[in-house]
């Protein structure tokens, strides 16, 4: 689809403003940040400023406003599509209908090659395969894998459990038509980022737990763990950093049904009695996310049960830095190293 001129010349004006000298960005960003002993990378302060200056943020009004408010902001930030990689469209069959998704493959990539299936964040309310399109091409041209990424269905429509039958559905598909996929069924990997971490880590505890195909590597980029308990970074970062305490309580108003159990593991993975057998784990956190604790509360018990797990925090970066690849130069190496663990953790799988 065309981006309409006026979000392409939006874009273009955005961009430019990360090329100015040092100083320039440094006087429209504003005085450093330090916050919990980390310094904010000044590409993240720029975007947080130019973002309030356009009067920007990640949800307003309904839920219809700001799916299209996400849909639009997107081209501002990810940049132009990463190429080469090919598209291909696939429906995925689950027992409450076909879901949409995308198989993504670098351009060159041999037959029986790593899978990652990813979902996309968004809380679980708004987000698309559109809306992480540059990331997903990201990770699959530099880590050298295919990515089917998946439209699970979003509440409030589809409220819990929906999401988590859906992404273990899609799960069980690629492992069961891995041929038709292009992919070794014994390396595909599970990830998704903030609420799509989520369902990557649920995915991983029930596919282990039923005993069939598990995943053969997890991929929680600033995952959501835990709605049963309040985490202190969810103080420190509660405002003007993105994702906001705000947001958190509206996602989480639409996603979850009243009177559910916040400790179920389909919702809060961290809560799982049982986290042994579960496949390697990277688990991603940014320093100023209000996600921050859960996520690595999250690795710390994994590798408490014995997984083979590694942390990485960048501590200068904000929530939902991988979508921000068109802008600056720190948020594309965050996820650059990102796919290189995935490459790497990938690799090791026999």
């Amino acid at each position: 689809m065309a981006i309409p001129l006026p979000v392409r010349a939006q874009a273009a004006a955005s961009q430019l403003a990360f090329w100015l000298p040092t100083p320039v960005r440094r006087a429209v960003a504003g005085r450093p940040v330090r916050i919990d002993g980390q310094d904010l990378a000044l590409d993240a302060q720029l975007l947080l400023r130019l973002q309030k200056i356009a009067r920007a943020e990640l949800v307003r009004g309904s839920v219809e406003q700001s799916r299209a408010l996400l849909d639009a902001g997107r081209h501002l930030v990810s940049g132009r599509p990463i190429e080469p990689v090919s598209v291909r469209e696939i429906a995925v069959p689950t027992p409450d209908g076909d879901l949409p998704a995308t198989l993504y493959t670098p351009v060159g990539l041999p037959e029986k090659s790593p899978l990652l299936v990813f979902f996309h964040g968004g809380g679980w309310v708004i987000g698309t395969r559109s809306s992480h399109d540059n990331a997903v091409r990201f990770l699959a041209k530099h880590a050298g894998v295919r990515v089917l990424s998946i439209e699970y269905r979003l509440a409030p429509e589809f409220p819990f459990p929906a999401a988590t039958e859906d992404a273990l559905a899609a799960f069980e598909y690629a492992v069961a038509k891995a041929g038709d996929l292009g992919a070794d069924p014994a390396r595909i990997a599970v990830g998704g980022d903030s609420a799509g971490g989520n369902l990557a880590a649920v995915t991983a505890q029930q596919a282990v737990r039923r005993g069939g195909p598990a995943p053969a590597f997890q991929l929680l980029i600033y995952p959501a763990t835990d709605f049963a308990q309040r985490y202190r970074s969810q103080d420190l970062f509660a405002e003007d950093l993105f994702l906001t305490d705000v947001h958190m309580k509206w996602f989480e108003g639409h996603y979850v049904p009243e009177g559910t159990d916040l400790t179920d593991p389909r919702l809060s993975p961290l809560r799982a009695d049982d986290l042994s057998g579960l496949p390697p784990a990277l688990v991603v956190t940014a320093g100023f996310d209000p996600l921050r604790d859960e996520g690595e509360a999250y690795a710390e018990k994994l590798r408490e049960a014995g997984v083979d797990v590694a942390l990485r925090r960048h501590d200068d970066l904000i929530h939902g830095f991988i979508n921000f690849t068109g802008v600056g130069t720190r948020f594309r190496e965050a996820l650059a190293e990102t796919a290189g663990a995935l490459r790497q953790g990938l690799s090791k799988v026999h």
